[in-house]
């Protein structure tokens, strides 16, 4: 099984709703992030991929580093994602770019029937239930 290095951001509006995003041709909503460049620390690439895709940046000195946790690839039959996990405050108002054809905010307690990706559902909505990491 092939591993892809990944990051991702944790976005959390004012009501503590999550971001997530679908790319193009794709069905399953996750995180924005990406693939680490060889040579790319997590968080430089992190950087590039939330301007990249949400055209927003963050100061990644306050980016608060959730963990680093495993997945099946929810675009990619056969691969699992190893992602560094972040939770980061966006500078402005995102909105879809490059390759990320929508975006919606969930709940994390109550996420509908949206099709998430497994390490959204597995791993970040967790993540986002916990109220120190809410609060």
């Amino acid at each position: 099984m092939t591993v892809l290095h990944i990051v991702a951001a944790v976005v959390l509006d004012e009501r503590n709703q999550v971001l997530v995003v679908r790319k193009r041709g794709t069905s399953s909503f996750m995180q924005p992030g990406g693939k680490i460049e060889p040579g790319e620390q997590p968080l430089a690439a992190l950087c590039r991929e939330v301007d990249e895709e949400l055209g927003a940046r963050f100061d990644p000195a306050t980016a608060r580093p959730l963990g680093r946790y495993t997945a099946t690839a929810a675009n990619e039959p056969g691969h699992t994602v190893d992602a560094h996990l972040y939770l980061v405050s966006l500078d402005r108002e995102p909105h879809p770019a490059a390759e990320i054809e929508e975006m919606t905010w969930i709940d994390p307690h109550d996420p509908g029937d949206i099709e998430l990706a497994p390490l959204t559902r597995q791993t970040v909505l967790a993540l986002a239930r916990d109220p120190d990491l809410v609060g």
